[in-house]
This record gives C-alpha cells, sequence and structure tokens, in this order.
C-alpha cells in the first residue's frame, strides 16, 4: 500500500500546483517562498476533494472568513456550504476548518494549535504535533519548485504523507494510512483563488456519542438501551443543534432493526425502523437546541448493522 500512497501523492503534487482556479496567481519565475507561512486575504479559497471511509470523492470550499481571530493571531477558515459544515463536523475528518494561525498556519486540536506545518520548510527538518489525537512525528522529505513534502509516523505505525503547496499558499495534498494500511484520509487541492462572494459556514463541534451495532443471524433478538447527556461546549458556551450521521445495514429473511431517540421529558427526537434488506447510508440529519439527558434504544434480528455518531454544534455564518 505504501508504494501507492506515495505514487499518488507525487501525482497529486504536480497537479496541485497548475490547477489554480478563478483569479488564483499563477507560477511565475523562481520558487514559491517556503521559509514564511503565505498571508491570507478574506475571501481566499481553496478547493478540495476528500476522501474516507464514509465516502469517496466529496469536495469542499474552504474559504478565509477573518483574519483577526484569536486577538488578532488567527485566520478562521469556514466552508462554503452548510450541509458540508454540518458533515465535517459530526465525522470530524477536516482538521483545516475554524481557527489558522498567522505564525505557522497550524491548525488548532483540543484548544491547542498544532503545528502541521513548521517554516521554514526545508528539507531533513523534524518536529512533533498532534492531529486526529494521534501523536506525529514528521520530517520535511523534499522540497524544491515551491513546494514541499513531509512524512509523519505514528508510535502505532500510522502513517501521514502531505504537501505544503508554496503558490496556492495551503495544503497540496495529504494522505493518512492507519497501521493496517487501511485509507483513512485522502486529501486533494483541486483549484484555490480570491474573492470568494456568499455566505461560508463553520460548526464548533463537540463529540457526544458514537456506537455501532452489528448483530448477527442466529443470534437471539435483542433490545439494548443506551443514554448520554447533552450540556454546552467546553468554552463556548450552549449548542445550538446536535448533528447526526447515521448508517443502517438489514439483510434477507427476518433481519430488522429500529433506532429510537427520545429526550428527558420522552418526546422522540429521532425515530426508525428497517424491515429486510433495507439500507441506510450517511443520514446527516439535526436536532436544534439539544440539552439534557437523551435516551437511546435499538433494537435488532437476523443480520442487521446500525451505526450512529452524533456532535453538537454552535453555527456561525458570515457573508462575503
Amino acid at each position: 500500500m505504501r508504494a501507492p500512497l506515495m505514487a499518488l501523492l507525487m501525482l497529486s503534487i504536480s497537479l496541485a500546483g497548475c490547477m489554480g482556479g478563478g483569479d488564483a496567481p499563477e507560477q511565475g519565475p523562481g520558487d514559491a517562498d517556503l521559509s514564511t507561512p503565505a498571508e491570507w486575504q478574506i475571501g481566499q479559497w481553496w478547493l478540495y476533494t476528500f476522501s474516507t471511509p464514509d465516502w469517496e470523492d466529496d469536495s469542499a470550499r474552504l474559504v478565509v472568513a477573518e483574519d483577526d481571530a484569536e486577538d488578532g493571531t488567527a485566520y478562521m477558515l469556514a466552508i462554503s456550504s452548510e450541509r458540508e459544515a454540518k458533515r465535517h463536523a459530526v465525522l470530524n475528518h477536516n482538521p483545516f476548518l475554524g481557527r489558522i494561525t498567522h505564525d505557522n498556519l497550524s491548525a488548532f486540536e483540543n484548544g491547542e494549535a498544532q503545528s502541521v506545518l513548521n517554516f521554514p520548510l526545508e528539507t531533513g527538518k523534524s518536529w512533533t504535533f498532534t492531529l486526529f489525537d494521534i501523536d506525529w512525528t514528521t520530517e520535511v522529505i523534499g522540497s524544491g519548485s515551491g513546494q514541499a513534502t513531509m512524512s509523519a509516523t505514528s508510535t502505532d505505525g500510522q502513517i501521514m504523507t502531505y504537501t505544503y503547496d508554496g503558490w496556492a499558499g495551503f495544503i497540496g495534498s495529504l494522505i493518512w494510512y492507519d497501521s493496517e494500511d487501511s485509507l483513512q484520509l485522502r486529501m486533494v487541492l483541486n483549484g484555490n483563488g480570491f474573492n470568494h462572494t456568499g455566505n461560508v459556514w463553520f460548526i464548533r463541534a463537540g463529540d457526544i456519542f458514537a456506537e455501532e451495532w452489528d448483530h448477527s443471524a442466529g443470534a437471539p433478538d435483542v433490545e439494548i438501551t443506551d443514554s448520554f447527556f447533552v450540556g454546552d461546549h467546553p468554552s463556548q458556551g450552549s449548542y445550538d443543534q446536535m448533528i447526526y450521521w447515521l448508517d443502517a445495514e438489514m439483510g434477507a429473511g427476518t433481519s430488522s432493526g429500529t433506532l429510537t431517540l427520545r429526550d428527558h421529558q420522552s418526546t422522540s427526537m429521532l425515530g426508525r425502523q428497517w424491515g429486510q434488506n433495507a439500507e441506510e447510508s450517511g443520514n446527516l440529519g439535526t436536532i436544534p437546541y439539544p440539552s439534557g439527558d437523551y435516551t437511546l434504544t435499538i433494537t435488532q434480528s437476523g443480520n442487521s448493522y446500525i451505526r450512529l455518531i452524533v456532535a453538537g454544534g454552535l453555527t456561525s455564518s458570515w457573508e462575503l
């Protein structure tokens, strides 16, 4: 798997710098600067394609919404689709939404700026950071022609290889494989430019609940009850919505499943019922103004699989 990874990475490096869209700056003589981070402007944008275990080739346009966040030390990077903002919030696969520091274009995780990039980007330079709740050690394995390539590893054998595109002023590509060589994220730059107009969104999210239930034919029918509590964001106050991601797959014959989510007043907030051969993949939804205790009831028979992910969200939007 690692050889195809590097081949794909080198292809994405060659494409990322020459696919700028709209009014993106064209490559001129010499190299783009790799010694200092790019200076972004409000309305500057990057179009990426994301692939994860949940789907392939999902496109998202990231847009600079503010340039004076964190007391003037960071940008605010938002997204041009509210639905995509919700999906990115609940699945938590895009670390580059939200605050990005001026000094190193560092993304925030768990309230701390993480130096995925560390300027100047010089071959042989190494450092550490945390991303996706994983501690990484990274090294610049190549730089030139306005681009730098980093290779990061974790102690449990995961690998993340990524590039900085000096012409675009941001990540050119990022590919992450876990310790079993399973692709967790592929992120490739398809275009970039300036002067985005329209609404953009950012949802500050907090993980609330994530579970999956896999039932085999021949096993006794089951009813499972679980619960979770929705409080406030650790630093930003009450959530304005609860975002959920739901997958279900039923087999043939007597296979079936149900899911019911009720609030502390026993009001049904989410309900599903599936019969044989039913399938529901990547259903994204919201529950407004969540708070308090929630009770979840799952029933299963035959071959049935159900997965539910829930996050709390605080929504910000800008009109550019």
